[in-house]
């Protein structure tokens, strides 16, 4: 079960810096994944020297165990590089919060940790708190506020997670030192993703460091495609003003009904990219620190259900892990599965920072999922079921990618919210369902139509692909 299963299609315009305060500061995207590429870059040569230091200690028989002592030397990397970007004042803001989760977490009641992991993560997306947190970093620069909320934000998710991993180990803590290796290692501090503690720990502390069979190569193969993704990007930026169209309602207004979808689309496909990029490169560093983080966001032309919908997978498998699944149970329940959306998106409202639009934002996705969730039940009984069960697999298929192709404009509707205004939304809206209609309506959910069957066929080749290999892969029983 993924958090895909809880819809939080959380968009990097949001993930990365929050929405109360840096919205009405909102710095060019690209400036951001150059900062990434900097602290990237800087990781990649530390994780190279830091490689030919351990195995030389090791080839010493000095007794020092180098897959043992890798996160703290990270650590101590982390925090130099933090120190020098923003200053001691912001380290100790830091700290402080860090110290406070950590004392809590040695309660081990996962409510307290809940609670006070949540009050502390409020005084950052809520005024005049996180303004008045904010005085204390001084000096003052273009991506002072995409740092400072952005490593603020997530510390609190990881020590939440810390948290409420350490009320799952049954012999004593983890340490605080344990708590500052999670939170400090550089390519996760400012941006994510969010690894949970359990697994972070366990990879951290892996003194096998050998690699798979080419796994370099595929490395070396997706940083040179991601940095050929960042030129492409550069280029739509500059060139395509996919992003500032939106925001001249004038000449919105002049557009055809199939210029408006397109643009509409094209906003989603470009966040889309920008976020798989600065994860990509991301997880590009933490791959050569023999980590395994999650993977960049699924393609938004094959998101066609809500169920399967989201742009960050480490806030899909953090929310996903400590709201959905712990409230949820086993999701057989109608009742509780709402009482499990409406907490995990009440959660994901304050991570966004609680305005107005993000409450639209978040009503409308808790209610697309929970409608798709009522639907799939309904059709689960008689009559339903038995109509389906005599009509042949591709008719099924071909019945379902109609209420797919509708979901899919869905989607598209409640996320130009997000990333541009009510009043484009509803312009989009009342276009496409109301003026637009039956031409224009009808046309773009046929073109629609037609690729979601394509994704769903290509869907259905890949996991005949996997279980080919899963039976190849298993070992030969004479």
């Amino acid at each position: 079960m993924t958090f895909g299963n809880i819809h939080c299609n959380l968009y990097v315009h949001f993930l990365v810096i929050g929405i109360s305060r840096p919205i009405r500061n909102r710095v060019s995207q690209n400036h951001k994944m150059r900062i990434i590429m900097v602290l990237s870059s800087m990781s990649v040569m530390f994780s190279t020297y830091c490689t030919f230091l351990l195995c030389f200690l090791h080839s010493l028989k000095i007794g020092i165990d180098g897959g043992q002592h890798r996160g703290m030397v990270y650590m101590v990397y982390g925090l130099f590089a933090i120190f020098i970007s923003m200053g001691w004042s912001f380290i100790t803001l830091v700290l402080a919060h860090c110290v406070m989760l950590y004392t809590v977490a040695l309660v081990k009641r996962k409510w307290i940790c809940f609670v006070a992991g949540l009050c502390s993560l409020a005084t950052f997306k809520m005024e005049p708190y996180g303004s008045w947190q904010a005085g204390f970093v001084t000096g003052s620069f273009e991506l002072q506020d995409i740092l400072f909320y952005g490593g603020c934000g997530f510390t609190i998710m990881r020590c939440m997670s810390f948290a409420l991993e350490n009320c799952e180990k049954k012999d004593g803590n983890y340490t605080f030192i344990d708590l500052l290796k999670y939170n400090f290692y550089l390519p996760f501090f400012y941006f994510g993703p969010v690894m949970t503690f359990d697994q972070f720990h366990v990879q951290a502390n892996n003194p096998n460091l050998t690699r798979k069979d080419r796994e370099l190569r595929d490395i070396t193969s997706k940083a040179l495609l991601h940095l050929g993704a960042i030129l492409v990007v550069d280029v739509f930026f500059h060139f395509l003003y996919i992003l500032t169209i939106p925001a001249d309602m004038r000449l919105v207004k002049k557009l055809s009904d199939w210029s408006l979808a397109g643009l509409a689309y094209s906003n989603l496909v470009y966040d889309w990219v920008k976020a798989a990029v600065m994860f990509g490169v991301i997880n590009t560093v933490a791959r050569l620190d023999h980590l395994d983080p999650p993977q960049p966001p699924k393609c938004i032309t094959m998101l066609y259900v809500f169920s399967e919908t989201h742009f960050d997978r480490g806030i899909n498998d953090w929310i996903c892990k400590y709201v959905y699944d712990y409230i949820g149970k086993d999701h057989d329940g109608i009742f509780r599965e709402l009482v499990a959306t409406i907490c995990t998106f009440a959660i994901t409202t304050l991570w966004l920072g609680p305005c107005e639009l993000v409450y639209i934002w978040s009503f409308f996705n808790c209610f697309g999922l929970n409608f798709e969730l009522w639907l799939a039940k309904l059709f689960s009984f008689p009559p339903f079921s038995t109509i389906e069960g005599i009509l042949s697999e591709a008719m099924s298929r071909r019945i379902r990618s109609v209420f797919n192709a509708v979901n899919f404009w869905q989607i598209i509707l409640y996320n130009i919210l997000a990333l541009n205004s009510l009043d484009f939304a509803k312009l989009v809206a009342k276009r496409l369902i109301v003026q637009g209609f039956p031409l224009s309506t009808l046309s773009v959910l046929f073109v629609t139509y037609c690729g979601v069957q394509l994704v769903k066929e290509r869907e259905r080749r890949l996991a005949l692909l996997e279980e080919e290999q899963a039976l190849e892969e298993k070992p030969k029983i004479d």
